[in-house]
C-alpha cells in the first residue's frame, strides 16, 4: 500500500484557510488531518465545530479528525455530522475505550486511538482488534513545530509486530515532527500514515514537500 500523507491543518494559515484547503485538494496528499484541542487534555486550544464545518465545505479528501479532548464521547455524533471519516480519540482520555470505539463505528466512521509518547504500545494488546488506526504521538501533544521524539521508531516496530501477530489491518499513523529527515525511516519501521504540519505549511513550496513524502522509495 502506498504511504498516506495527511497534512495537519493546525499549521495552516487560518486567515487563508480556504486557500490552504484548496492547496491540499490539488496536492499529492491523501487526507486532511485536523486536531481538535480543548485546553484541558492538552495545554492549547485549536478550533471547534464552526472551523471544521468551513474546512469540510471545501475539502475534497477524507477528514482525519484527531480529538485531544477530555470525555470525547460527548461529541462523536457531532463530528460524524461534520463529515469526519476517521475519528481518533486518546487512550489517556477514555474511561471505557471499547465503548467509545463502538460508538464511533456505530456512527459510520473509522475508529482511531492515539497514544501519548509515554504510553506503552502494550496497553492496546486487548483492544487492538477493534481499532482501525493507531496514532502514535511523536511529540508531546498540544503544539506544532516540536522536535521529533526518537523513541518513536521503537514504538512503531512494537505496534507493527502486535498488528501482524494478530493478523489485523490496523493502520499506524505518526503525528509530530515529521519531515524529510525521518520520513523514510518511519516508513521502513512500519508506518502507514504520515501527519505533517510545519514541514508542509511552513515550506516555500508546500505541494513539493507533500510530493516528496508521497514518493519516498524504500
Amino acid at each position: 500500500m502506498s504511504i498516506i500523507i495527511a497534512p495537519s491543518i493546525l499549521a495552516a494559515d487560518f486567515a487563508n484557510i480556504e486557500r490552504d484547503v484548496d492547496m491540499i485538494n490539488k496536492s499529492y496528499a491523501d487526507w486532511f488531518h485536523i486536531d481538535i484541542m480543548d485546553g484541558v487534555f492538552v495545554p492549547n486550544i485549536s478550533f471547534g465545530m464552526p472551523v471544521l464545518k468551513a474546512i469540510q465545505k471545501h475539502a475534497k479528501k477524507p477528514l482525519d479528525v484527531h480529538l485531544m479532548i477530555i470525555d470525547p464521547d460527548r461529541y462523536v455524533e457531532t463530528f460524524s455530522d461534520l463529515g469526519a471519516e476517521i475519528l481518533t480519540i486518546h487512550f489517556e482520555a477514555c474511561n471505557n475505550l471499547h465503548r467509545s470505539l463502538q460508538k464511533i463505528k456505530s456512527c459510520g466512521m473509522k475508529a482511531g486511538v492515539a497514544l501519548n509518547p509515554h504510553t506503552p504500545v502494550e496497553f492496546l494488546n486487548s483492544i487492538i482488534q477493534d481499532i482501525d488506526l493507531v496514532c502514535l504521538m511523536s511529540v508531546n501533544p498540544g503544539f506544532g513545530g516540536q522536535s521529533f521524539i526518537e523513541n518513536t521508531y521503537k514504538k512503531v516496530e512494537e505496534l507493527k509486530m502486535l498488528i501482524q501477530k494478530k493478523g489485523l489491518n490496523c493502520l499506524i499513523e505518526i503525528d509530530g515532527g515529521v519531515s524529510d529527515q525521518n520520513a523514510a525511516k518511519l516508513i521502513t519501521s512500519g508506518v502507514d500514515v504520515l501527519v505533517a504540519g510545519s514541514y508542509v505549511f511552513k515550506a516555500i513550496d508546500p505541494q513539493s514537500n507533500i510530493k516528496f513524502l508521497k514518493q519516498i522509495q524504500l
